[in-house]
């Protein structure tokens, strides 16, 4: 195996471990909306309306899924969202590291198994 590849394998085994970090990610969105509630004399009827309330979208079965987010969870989940886009980036800078070492033909040769990982 040629230093060019080796240098991309090492690349990648750095981007793994930053993607490791990466504990809190969260695929979705961040919405905040206001709603109106059942009891007919509300306030909120004549446009007086609850919230905002914070929620993340996520896709789940096909179906998208509105998650409550409580008050005191709404700066970890904006910070999960961007661990998610951190997340991205990296698996796409990945896969460009991968995609060079398939055309260099070594690809398959640049796998390490997580026992011996581990054992390094």
């Amino acid at each position: 195996m040629d230093s060019k590849s080796r240098k991309l394998i090492e690349r990648r085994a750095r981007l793994l471990r930053r993607l490791a970090g990466l504990q809190l990610a969260v695929h979705g969105s961040y919405v905040e909306r206001f709603s109106t509630c059942a009891r007919e004399r509300c306030a909120c009827h004549r446009g007086e309306k609850h919230g905002p309330r914070a929620y993340v979208v996520v896709y789940r079965d096909g179906r998208q899924r509105q998650v409550y987010v409580p008050k005191d969870q709404v700066r970890a989940v904006q910070r999960a969202l961007r661990q998610d886009t951190q997340a991205q980036e990296l698996i796409r800078q990945i896969t460009d590291i991968n995609l060079a070492l398939m055309r260099a033909g070594v690809l398959a040769e640049s796998f390490v198994p997580q026992s011996q990982e581990e054992s390094r």
